[in-house]
């Protein structure tokens, strides 16, 4: 890497970074079939060092970037998470660990706590063990999951919960909720599954229906007022699947405009998800993140609005929703420039009617989902 550049901050109008995601690794003990890990994540088996990844967050400080997420995989089973934690607090970031809990204990809650970790995010599959088991490939998870989240709370942390919602559970989101309320959480995000990676090979098995969605909704805010009148303070999110909603959300604040992804061999991102894109992304390997955010091809690709095409190029709403998302777009329909399909002004909104009415038809059970695992493999690299 170099960190060389003849690239200043504002290039073009172009803004700065404002968040740096680090995928520190593909690696994960668990193996939810919703997962947004490439669907060839074993491929992927030279991550970057610690050096590399501090001169990663080095590079990404330097351009303004202050929010840093640690994520993966299950970004725990990095040795190094104290050390980059440590790095991270001395360059000045704000810093939140998104994760399973699965490898979290007490001992390693006080050290990262002690190297300066701001926020814990601790994702939960379901209220019951055996749902939780099914999906995330794992009988003893669940419990631990319950554990550490009252752990990180009584280490002083707020306690945030994630819990992705698919078919298999969205019906029981009372019991979740409870859950989460019975554990004292502060903050809890139902974010609807997003259909890219393993979670697009299972579609057809995980898009809830409507009906379901609205249901769910709806449960939401009794529990909301539930909440209030008990002068109880746990925010709910309910995110709504982009599968069931008439216009697209502003995927990442829009291409290359805040958001900056390092996935764990140092290949860099305008998003998660972007590798499902048949595009070359550049690499820290190759040249600086300052080189990389202003003047690539790739990151200079969707940004503004010169790409855009009708419906989307003369919409009122295009500097609301950017186009929408562009691996969403090429998912369904071939082509990364479309308009997506999510916006009932697209000419190929029927893809995702016809999804939806799927969803409508009762589906098989949560066994004949594909398990994120490695494929052609009886075993995972060791890191």
């Amino acid at each position: 890497m170099t960190d060389s550049s003849p690239f200043p901050s504002g290039t073009s109008g172009i803004g700065p970074p404002l968040w740096l995601l680090a995928e520190l690794t593909y690696r994960c003990p668990l193996q939810c079939p919703y997962c947004s890990n490439p669907l060839d994540f074993a491929r992927y088996r030279n991550e970057l060092d610690t050096d590399a990844w501090v001169e990663v967050m080095r590079q990404a400080r330097a351009m303004g970037a202050v929010q840093l997420g640690f994520s993966g995989g299950e970004p725990l089973v990095r040795r190094d998470l104290e050390r980059l934690v440590d790095e991270a607090r001395r360059l000045g970031f704000y810093t939140n660990l998104i994760t399973s809990g699965v490898g979290l204990d007490e001992m390693r809650i006080a050290a990262l706590r002690e190297a300066g970790l701001d926020h814990i995010q601790v994702s939960l599959q379901a209220a019951e063990a055996e749902v939780a088991a099914a999906v995330a490939g794992s009988a003893k998870a669940h419990a631990g999951k319950l554990a550490m989240a009252r752990a990180v709370k009584a280490a002083g942390y707020p306690m945030v919960l994630n819990v992705v919602l698919h078919r298999h559970n969205i019906d029981d989101i009372d019991r979740l909720i409870g859950l989460c309320d019975e554990l004292g959480a502060d903050a809890v995000e139902l974010a609807s599954c997003q259909y890219y990676g393993w979670a697009r090979l299972n579609r057809a098995g995980l898009l809830p229906s409507r009906s379901q969605v609205e249901r769910a909704e709806a449960v939401t805010q009794q529990w909301r007022e539930r909440l209030a009148s008990r002068g109880r303070q746990m925010r709910l999110l309910f995110v709504v699947p982009d599968y069931h909603a008439e216009r697209p959300k502003a995927c990442m604040g829009g291409w290359g405009a805040i958001f900056m992804t390092v996935a764990p061999d140092g290949t860099v991102l305008p998003c998660h998800s972007a590798r499902e894109l048949p595009m070359r992304f550049p690499s820290v390997h190759d040249a600086s993140l300052q080189e990389i955010w202003y003047a690539s091809e790739a990151f200079n690709r969707f940004r503004g609005e010169d790409w855009m095409r009708e419906p989307c190029r003369g919409c009122s709403e295009r500097r609301q929703d950017h186009g929408g998302c562009r691996c969403q777009a090429y998912l369904l329909t071939g082509d990364p420039a479309a308009t997506d399909p999510v916006c009932s002004k697209s000419p190929r909104r029927e893809l995702i009617d016809q999804a939806c009415a799927e969803a409508a038809i009762e589906q098989s059970g949560v066994e004949a989902l594909v398990a994120r695992q490695v494929r052609n493999s009886r075993t995972f690299w060791r890191g």
